[in-house]
């Protein structure tokens, strides 16, 4: 395949793409427009422009269910082991990659971004890979021998910038070439570090294939991004406006979808420098980050690769393993893609809601100020119009000027607001209880139970928003992390994990993996499950005080830390210490002394103990010897009586 024909696949491959100027991007944009409220574009003048606020409101209340459950802790997934020689691996990797997502970059905002996408715009897309950078760090020597110079400049990420030889004065007198030598020198270190990134793409920038059902199964996936000349420089080398082509009057160009975000607070984000003449570095290209599967070496075996684009030139075309992208949708659609977005359920609502709010503002606004009948000629038409209070209308018949009387407000109206509030509930799982801002959600007629039972069927809508954000994004990002690790950190790494500082090698680890994430929402369930934590510590806390081996210290101490971490507090070592992580204490003097006391007394018990069995085993011996003396007399008397016995003779 020559580079004309590839070049050729990757722009029919663009234009055939869902997610950029097609029904996709329109819906996305509108949801945005909902989400920051903007006017509708029926608005009357003189009439209310009152617009709701149901698609913020809805996804700012689901947002903090979803952000405790996956970044209140310092384990956001676990990696179970295969077997029982998986274990300490298994350990450090839940450790090492939930701290490369969360310390390494910025992880609680990558989320908070992500979730936003998703909630409002259908589907959330993350970037990871592999970054390396170069950097040169100066370095300064001072009296090295001609060894330990040899050995630092052998090295070869080392530049040698500036050498002086200093000869050493001797007590004894020898030739100059004999004096010993010390060496000063400044160098410039090459330093090649590589770390993983994980970047928030927006919506608008992704592109994929019609057909694909997910990112693993798709043909073709692009990450479309504006950037300047100076950029692409950076990356690819020097490079000619002249071959790059007329990029900047792309079709794509025109589509409103990027000004939807900014269009809230900065109408002209994109309008450009005026009449200012552009540099030409800051000229600004759409480059395309494309990854499709084509047979470019011409074996008959497509194969992944990544091409890179800008109008009519490719930049770089590469062989690859996987492609970058993670995607999550709050409302999974089957053998598709994109799916629905919170913003999708309650935009209806919004409108209708929007509309009704106008017609009772309205209403009250002519019940304010009302409206009047003017017999014409009969009134001072300038007086009736300047409505001030105490304000005189001069009339010229009695009668001249009359109210008309404006409807009342249909308490229908604020019926069917309430009933398109229990609309959202259904669909979004959000209520009043959940909200925690109604003082008439919780009476002295309602109990604990119901309210928990409520809250509960509420939660199940989020729950499952959370399953699918765990099930089909957070995981396959870090095993995607959990991969890039093994494949790419070749050094080890000394690392602060559960506040030890231990060395890291992924190299080592099993390359199969598998992580666990923990959904659990709402403060119902929240409540219940300290509630039964509490009750299994005081069991255990008996059971110990009562010699029951069932529970020991490791046991109870598992138990309080599951009730802290449900109380909402990270740190639990804040609170708790755990007994394997300590260390066995020596014994103080006084220790000492109280041990040899109780020793000391321990050797006077056993003492007292063995004259107790000594007097005993005598007394036993005693009454053995008078058992015999009496046995022994009885058959004397006995043989003495038979003696003594007159014999008959016949």
């Amino acid at each position: 395949m020559t580079e004309e024909e590839l070049l050729s696949r990757v722009r029919n491959e663009i234009t055939s793409s869902l997610g950029y100027g097609d029904t996709i991007s329109k819906q996305r944009e509108t949801a945005v427009d909902y989400y920051y409220a903007e006017p509708f574009g029926n608005e009357v003048e003189g009439r209310s422009q009152f617009v709701d606020s149901t698609v913020a409101d809805t996804i700012e209340w689901i947002k903090p269910s979803l952000m405790r459950v996956f970044a209140s802790g310092d384990e956001m997934v676990k990696f179970a082991p295969f077997g029982p020689e998986d274990v300490p691996m298994a350990e450090q990797a839940t450790d090492y990659v939930n701290f490369v997502f969360m310390k390494d970059n910025p992880g609680w905002e990558i989320l908070y971004s992500w979730f936003t996408d998703a909630l409002l715009q259908k589907n959330g897309i993350v970037k990871v890979w592999w970054e390396e950078t170069e950097d040169i760090v100066k370095e300064e020597y001072r009296d090295l021998t001609d060894m330990e110079l040899e050995s630092l400049v052998s090295q070869e990420d080392v530049e040698v910038i500036k050498h002086t030889s200093i000869p050493q004065p001797s007590d004894t007198p020898v030739a100059v070439e004999e004096l010993e030598v010390l060496h000063d020198v400044i160098i410039h270190r090459n330093l090649t570090e590589g770390r993983i990134r994980v970047e928030n793409v927006p919506p608008d920038e992704f592109l994929i294939s019609r057909e694909a059902k997910s990112i693993e199964d798709a043909r073709f996936v692009c990450h479309r991004v504006k950037t300047t000349l100076s950029d692409l420089r950076e990356l690819y080398g020097d490079l000619d406006p002249e071959e790059l082509g007329s990029d900047t009057e792309s079709n794509f160009s025109i589509v409103s979808e990027p000004l939807a975000r900014f269009r809230f607070d900065d109408s002209s984000v994109f309008g450009g420098m005026g009449d200012v003449e552009e540099e030409e570095a800051l000229k600004e290209y759409w480059l395309h980050e494309s990854f499709l599967y084509t047979d470019y070496d011409g074996d008959g075996i497509a194969e992944l690769r990544k091409v890179c684009t800008v109008g009519d030139k490719v930049l770089a075309n590469e062989e690859i393993d996987s492609q970058p992208f993670v995607s999550l949708t709050p409302i999974k659609i089957p053998h598709k893609f994109f799916g629905l977005s919170v913003a999708d359920l309650v935009m209806d609502l919004q409108l209708i809601k929007s509309t009704l709010m106008r017609n009772l503002m309205d209403n009250m606004y002519n019940q304010n100020f009302g409206r009047f009948a003017v017999l014409e000629g009969q009134a001072n038409l300038d007086d009736l119009l300047t409505q001030r209070p105490g304000g005189i209308v001069r009339v010229k018949a009695p009668g001249a000027v009359t109210r008309l009387d404006t409807p009342q407000l249909e308490p229908a109206a604020f019926q069917m607001l309430e009933y398109l509030d229990g609309v959202r509930e259904a669909r979004a799982g959000v209520n009043k209880y959940s909200q925690g801002m109604n003082d008439n959600a919780l009476t002295s007629h309602t109990t604990a139970t119901a309210v928990n039972s409520v809250m509960t069927a509420a939660q199940s809508r989020v729950e499952l928003i959370a399953r699918n954000f765990a099930e089909t994004g957070v995981k396959r990002l870090m095993r995607v992390i959990y991969s890039l690790l093994i494949k790419n950190q070749d050094k080890e790494r000394v690392v602060r994990l559960r506040n030890t500082w231990v060395p890291v090698d992924p190299s080592a680890w099993n390359n199969k993996a598998d992580c666990t994430v923990s959904v659990g929402l709402g403060h119902g369930n929240r409540d219940q499950q300290m509630m039964h934590l509490s009750t299994m510590i005081q069991f255990a806390s008996q059971a110990m005080s009562g010699g029951l081996r069932i529970v020991n210290e490791q046991n109870l101490y598992n138990m309080g830390a599951q009730l802290v971490k449900n109380m909402g507090f990270v740190n639990v070592d804040d609170f708790l210490t755990d007994p394997s992580q300590q260390q066995p204490k020596e014994p103080s003097m006084g220790d000492q002394i109280q041990q040899a006391e109780m020793q000391i007394k321990k050797g006077e018990l056993d003492i007292k103990m063995a004259e107790i069995q000594i007097k005993a085993q005598r007394l036993q011996l005693d009454a053995r010897k008078n058992e015999q003396d009496i046995a022994l007399k009885a058959a004397e008397l006995s043989l003495e009586a038979e003696q003594e016995r007159p014999v008959a003779i016949g």
